[in-house]
């Protein structure tokens, strides 16, 4: 008996160790690939308004493409004192897709004289699951914290070197990979899948 194939939309291997670690901690042996097993997929533009939109968004496109079951996940991080901002800009926050760095330094600049009771911010995911029926469910986790002034440490990428989570002393850029997949946003969301997945792939 062959095994369900589910496919992941990132090209992040990261991102397919975690989420396979945490579907085999479940008792669900399934064969999980990332976007790059079909390169002839293109990559979809995220119009939605939601995280949940968005990665509804990439896993119906996926889904469609490839007639197999899909997951797909996207998130930011939302400040409490920028109603929400930049959420799902994160990426781009700065103007250019992906440039951590630009995203860091302005989103710091803006809360230049923001005091430190008024820093509370969270790291926020959706995911979400669509079956090339139609079928969805979504999911979505948090990872609270407080935002730094400086940033500190090297792993982690996005905003992690700012961010430090509820109940710790360091950010998430201080943390082992372990550790911050632990009590991540993607981590916890990842995590309410599995019922999803039991449910929709048995």
């Amino acid at each position: 008996m062959t095994r369900q194939r589910l496919i992941l939309a990132t090209r992040n291997a990261g991102k397919i160790t975690e989420l396979h670690a945490i579907l085999a901690d479940a008792g669900l042996d399934l064969e999980l690939v990332g976007a790059d097993a079909y390169p002839d997929v293109p990559d979809v533009k995220e119009t939605g308004v939601t995280f949940a939109e968005n990665a509804l968004l990439k896993a119906h496109a996926l889904a469609q493409a490839t007639g197999l079951p899909a997951v797909a996940d996207d998130s930011g991080l939302c400040v409490d004192v920028l109603n929400g901002a930049p959420g799902i800009f994160s990426a781009r926050w700065a103007g250019t897709h992906g440039n951590d760095r630009a995203n860091l330094d302005l989103l710091l600049a803006q809360l230049g004289d923001i005091a430190d009771e008024h820093r509370a911010a969270h790291f926020a995911c959706a995911a979400a699951l669509a079956l090339p029926d139609g079928t969805e469910r979504v999911v979505e986790g948090q990872m609270r914290g407080t935002l730094r002034h400086t940033p500190t440490g090297t792993n982690g990428f996005g905003y992690d070197p700012i961010l430090q989570p509820e109940g710790h002393e360091v950010t998430c850029a201080e943390l082992s990979p372990s550790e911050k997949n632990a009590i991540s946003h993607r981590g916890k969301a990842f995590r309410a899948l599995v019922p999803v997945v039991k449910e929709l792939l048995g």
